[in-house]
């Protein structure tokens, strides 16, 4: 929990930071490509959060890594992260600095899970409809789980539309549970 408040803040400082000098665009495109070598780097993420490498050696290193491909205000931000020792929290950063940005931007991100495979026709339909219930644009995040037998469960931040069937059969089995008739 701490770790999430430390990183909102740190995200909310970047952001008013990159809203003022007109670069939010550039920023978020800077903070992909940083989150995009955390993710596909096992040896970054250890470097990241080893407090035996020094606070030099680390700037060196992110310069060395990020200096020709991110702006120099992302380049700033990093090493003032590592100043303040804070680089463990930059991946935490990075998620709520976009989690921000998509409020800003209208986007909301939904995870559906789906017994079978959605066909894009499925999913465009299915955003369509999310986008006109939620007055926002939708961001689809589609997996496949045949645990839930059939039918949709989707996610819209912490609230969740069970449509599945597992779900259905579990509430007919609660009331048959409870002594309750079948519907007509």
């Amino acid at each position: 929990m701490r770790s999430t408040r430390v990183a909102r803040r740190y995200a909310q400082a970047l952001m008013s930071a990159a809203e003022e000098r007109h670069i939010l665009e550039t920023t978020t495109a800077d903070l992909t490509k940083i989150a995009g070598v955390i993710q596909g780097s096992r040896e970054f993420r250890a470097f990241l959060n080893s407090p035996v490498v020094s606070v030099p050696r680390k700037k060196g290193v992110m310069r060395e890594v990020f200096g020709t491909t991110v702006g120099p205000e992302t380049l700033a931000f990093l090493d003032m992260l590592v100043t303040k020792q804070r680089e463990g929290e930059l991946a935490g950063i990075i998620e709520q600095f976009h989690a921000l940005h998509d409020i800003k931007m209208g986007i909301a991100n939904v995870d559906v899970t789906a017994a079978v495979e959605l066909t894009a026709q499925q999913q465009k339909a299915l955003q369509k409809e999310l986008e006109q219930r939620t007055g926002k644009s939708v961001r689809l995040r589609v997996a496949v789980d045949t645990s839930i037998r059939g039918g949709l469960v989707v996610r819209i931040g912490d609230t969740v539309l069970d449509a599945s069937l597992s779900h259905q059969l579990e509430r007919l089995r609660e009331r048959f549970a409870r002594g309750a008739a079948l519907p007509h």
